[in-house]
């Protein structure tokens, strides 16, 4: 016998199974599969609830959206599914492994601006929500619309008022604003005495201007011209 053969044999040969241990493996593997058919049942029974609702909700028509309880991401998925399937939309909010959440929309009734803000940022949406909202949205278009138009005025200002002196010599030192403001103090009156200024600029062209000193000239001329006495 040779070597190799002799450390063969001189090795233990391994444990057979007992019975008990086969027993225990079979019992085992029985518990598993027992397990995974309640489960399988389980799911199938949640699948079948939510189908239902679902349906129920997309027939309606009226309610604005339909939420779910907090659950697993295996069951949400089911909700996913199913609601892709019957044509409507549906959302996720929350932090997943807590709180995390379904809510099923109509197609074409999707939520809004304001709501997904809320709920994205952990907070209820309801009625009252939905108005305290819609108030705030008002409010800041109100604000934003006169800050256009103050901003508008303020460039009128400044157009206005571009080539004064103040605003020339001393925006670098006092600030644009506050040289907007002293120019408009030192503005010129726009009247003189009774008769407004306006009416005292010479509107004529240059031509016309040229043509009546040239008349001028002419009847100066022909005034000198004539005899005495006459």
């Amino acid at each position: 016998m040779d070597l190799l053969g002799s450390i063969l044999n001189s090795m233990q040969k391994p444990p057979s199974t007992s019975e008990a241990e086969k027993k225990a493996m079979k019992k085992h593997k029985e518990a598993l599969e027992r397990k995974q058919k309640e489960e399988k049942s389980i799911l199938s029974k949640f699948c079948k609830r939510i189908e239902e609702k679902i349906s129920d909700f997309i027939k309606d028509g009226n309610k604005p959206y339909l939420q779910f309880d907090p659950m697993d991401q295996m069951y949400r998925s089911v909700i996913r599914d199913v609601a892709t399937t019957a044509g409507a939309q549906v959302y996720s909010f929350g932090q997943e492994g807590v709180d995390r959440y379904c809510v099923v929309y109509l197609k074409d009734k999707g939520p809004s601006e304001d709501e997904l803000e809320v709920r994205r940022s952990g907070g209820i949406w309801d009625e009252e929500k939905a108005i305290e909202m819609a108030q705030r949205r008002i409010e800041m278009e109100k604000e934003a619309a006169l800050d256009n138009e103050r901003s508008r005025k303020r460039k009128h200002d400044k157009e206005q008022l571009s080539g004064t002196f103040y605003k020339q010599k001393y925006a670098h030192l006092i600030g644009e604003d506050a040289a907007i403001n002293a120019a408009q103090k030192t503005n010129m009156n726009k009247s003189y005495g009774e008769v407004p200024s306006e009416n005292k600029k010479d509107l004529r062209s240059i031509e016309q201007t040229m043509a009546d000193i040239k008349a001028k000239k002419v009847k100066k001329a022909e005034t000198e011209k004539l005899p005495e006495g006459i």
